[in-house]
């Protein structure tokens, strides 16, 4: 179920402001943000935010929660592209094809700032930083997918795993979600096996032979990484670096 509520968190006020992740806006830009946002959005785990083939008038900025977007066939078999967090902004794509490439789906409860896509030409005519902003916002995306894509292609299943584990851990915890080396999840091994190619017992045995080198712990929903270095060296995971990002 997902319910509209009314706006709760001023921008100048919202909470990832606070991230050193993200970069600030200048205060007319804040303007036209809080302007630009119509209100916030609820969504319980399973819901779909975003559906592929379909057109939807809203874009969003992810306030708290996690989701993740997809892919399926005909027969049902899903591709997971990556996953979502806080500060990511879905829907960009609707606004160039008229339609989604893609589905998004909530992994737990989340809130989302809600922009009405009709009001996007705005922010293209009145304020060409906020629009370079969104073109930034789009590389990062692809950047994400370019990267998903060797990893399904060319890594190993050791190599695929390790790289999604790292990349969850370390984009969650630019987030703000995880404490210390431990993040708890609402990702399931299904959610892996569909992000990596790979099926649930090729899954599990790879997970397992992480888990025996001790450089990761998942236990009771909770990831824990137990050494850093050594899994960014097993995988191969070069990774961006905490690159300030646009937040809007």
């Amino acid at each position: 179920m997902s319910a509209a509520v009314p706006r709760q968190t001023p921008c100048r006020k919202c909470p990832l402001k606070t991230l050193e992740i993200f970069r600030a806006v200048s205060p007319t830009e804040l303007n036209f943000i809080e302007e630009f946002k119509s209100g916030e959005f609820v969504t319980d785990p399973g819901a779909t935010i975003l559906m592929e083939g379909t057109s939807n008038p809203h874009l969003y900025t992810v306030l708290s929660g996690w989701a993740f977007r997809y892919k399926t066939l005909e027969d049902g078999r899903r591709q997971i592209l990556n996953f979502v967090f806080p500060g990511d902004f879905l829907g960009l794509q609707n606004s160039t094809f008229n339609e989604m490439q893609h589905s998004v789906e909530a992994l737990s409860q989340m809130v989302l700032c809600v922009f009405p896509r009709d009001k996007l030409w705005d922010l293209y005519s009145k304020h060409p930083a906020l629009a370079y902003d969104l073109t930034c916002l789009a590389s990062r995306s692809e950047r994400l997918l370019d990267e998903q894509l060797l990893t399904i292609g060319r890594r190993t299943a050791i190599e695929k795993m390790g790289c999604v584990l790292l990349d969850i851990f370390i984009r969650a915890r630019h987030a703000g979600l995880a404490t210390g080396s431990k993040l708890k999840l609402p990702i399931t091994q299904q959610h892996l096996a569909d992000a990596l190619g790979l099926s649930l017992v090729h899954t599990n045995k790879t997970l397992n032979k992480l888990m025996a080198q001790r450089v990761v712990r998942w236990k009771s929903s909770t990831l824990e990484i137990l050494d850093e270095p050594k899994l960014a060296q097993i995988s191969g995971y070069e990774g961006a670096g905490p690159i300030l990002r646009p937040l809007i």
